[in-house]
């Protein structure tokens, strides 16, 4: 099995040597490896299962790092990294010739972030290379919000979990980028759109797609193994009547066979903070269906939207 530990010093070995090792993020946590090494990039496709289509996100420790991984920085990028690094901010730039293909599934982009948990940031700040980590489970299932989730989903694929505690904000990075003279939103994330067209203006929101431009942006993602459906939770219990339903609600109590309350207190952070640990909670339960609130579509709200429509995968 895995080796979990708080051991920094540890998880630089590991990867200086081009082992994969899971890492905390005020995020989730993420399956990380040395962005600049070919090999080690593919063994985070192989330990995911991730189709190499499906591009990477590259994690710097200081701002001015980005200039080892994008060829150069758009209008507003850096009042961007000024206001939200270290964030849960991913800025789609030009990719700089020394990044390898692989990370960015051939395109001619990178996804750059510099995240803000202390242990990663720290890990980040102390190696002599950039991290290319997508999450840290198998593809396309529930994101991992401690590392104990990422021992039971990848148990001894990975040498060493470092262990941050659960993740600050549970939802993946907010994914922007520069395209037809504009910023556009490609995914939707831990940063709300209106804090960023505050600085940008306008964001145009750009359509997923079978072959994603950005990470995580696959029509079926996130998803749990037993079926989710979102909409009117009242008119689903009628339609699933006499099945054992878990329902993910925003503040209400539903009745039902199980519900479980993201936030009672009406807050989107906390209800995003809670989700993935909810899912998997409900995935796990002796539920036969799980239904879920659609929440507020402003703040977060529009990220947790943006998660369980992929999760349910179109039903």
């Amino acid at each position: 099995m895995s080796t979990i530990g708080t051991d920094s010093a540890q998880a630089a070995q590991h990867l200086q040597a081009g082992a994969v090792v899971a890492i905390p993020t005020e995020t989730v946590y993420g399956l990380a490896a040395n962005a600049f090494d070919e090999a080690a990039v593919l063994r985070i496709f192989s330990v995911k299962q991730r189709p190499s289509f499906d591009p990477l996100i590259v994690h710097i420790g200081r701002a001015a790092d980005i200039h080892r991984v994008a060829r150069e920085l758009p209008p507003q990028a850096q009042a961007l990294m000024d206001a939200f690094w270290p964030g849960p901010l991913t800025l789609l730039l030009p990719k700089h010739p020394d990044v390898p293909d692989i990370v960015t599934s051939g395109l001619d982009t990178v996804g750059v972030r510099m995240p803000s948990h202390p242990l990663t940031l720290a890990l980040l700040q102390a190696l002599p290379f950039p991290l290319a980590a997508p999450s840290a489970n198998p593809f396309g299932y529930v994101s991992p919000t401690t590392a104990q989730h990422v021992a039971d989903q990848l148990g001894d694929q990975v040498p060493y979990i470092l262990d941050g505690g659960p993740c600050a904000v549970g939802v993946e990075s907010t994914i922007i980028g520069w395209q037809d003279g504009r910023w556009q939103l490609f995914r939707p994330g831990g940063i709300s759109a209106e804090a960023i067209a505050a600085i940008t203006g306008p964001l145009t929101v750009v359509p997923t797609a079978a072959k994603p431009h950005a990470p995580g942006m696959l029509d079926s993602h996130y998803a749990p193994r037993k079926p989710l459906y979102r909409g009117d939770v009242e008119a689903l219990l009628k339609r699933f009547a006499g099945r054992s339903v878990g329902v993910i609600s925003f503040q209400r109590e539903y009745l039902a066979h199980r519900c479980e309350v993201l936030s009672e207190s009406g807050d989107l952070a906390e209800a995003a903070r809670h989700l993935f640990a909810v899912l998997r909670e409900l995935d796990g339960s002796d539920c036969a269906v799980i239904v879920a609130e659609e929440f507020p579509e402003e703040g977060l709200g529009r990220a947790i939207n943006d998660r369980l429509r992929r999760a349910a995968g179109g039903r």
